[in-house]
């Protein structure tokens, strides 16, 4: 499987999109999940899922059941991730650097993402970052 980072920003997006509620445990894959963008089969959802709790970009129970991973909550790092690929034009100049690299980690996007972002800010504020 490879990963796709426009699935995980899906997600992340979605997430942020949900009411807080306390107490509030979000499905995501298996069958029944709450989260089911078109182009997207239960399984990828839920492999996308384990991998963004691995990288620390959302918060789930500890113990998850059988059926779809259980996330609870978008981390500090998650929220970053999202204000830095938020933007759609931004977004797709971070993809395409990416893939002009030749690859790139979750930090490294993420980092490239904040870099257009901040041109973004100072050519919209005049303010240098």
């Amino acid at each position: 499987m490879k990963r796709d980072m426009d699935l995980i920003r899906e997600v992340l997006l979605w997430l942020e999109a949900q009411p807080i509620q306390l107490d509030e445990v979000f499905q995501l894959g298996g069958e029944g999940g709450d989260f089911t963008p078109p182009g997207y089969t239960p399984d990828q959802i839920e492999a996308h899922a384990t991998l963004m709790l691995g990288a620390g970009l959302v918060e789930g129970p500890k113990s998850q059941t059988d059926d779809g991973i259980w996330v609870f909550r978008i981390t500090w790092a998650g929220y970053d991730f999202i204000e830095a690929v938020r933007d759609p034009k931004i977004w797709q100049r971070t993809k395409q650097g990416a893939a002009s690299a030749g690859g790139f980690t979750v930090e490294l996007l993420g980092d490239l993402a904040k870099g257009f972002l901040k041109k973004q800010i100072q050519e919209r504020t005049g303010i240098q970052m």
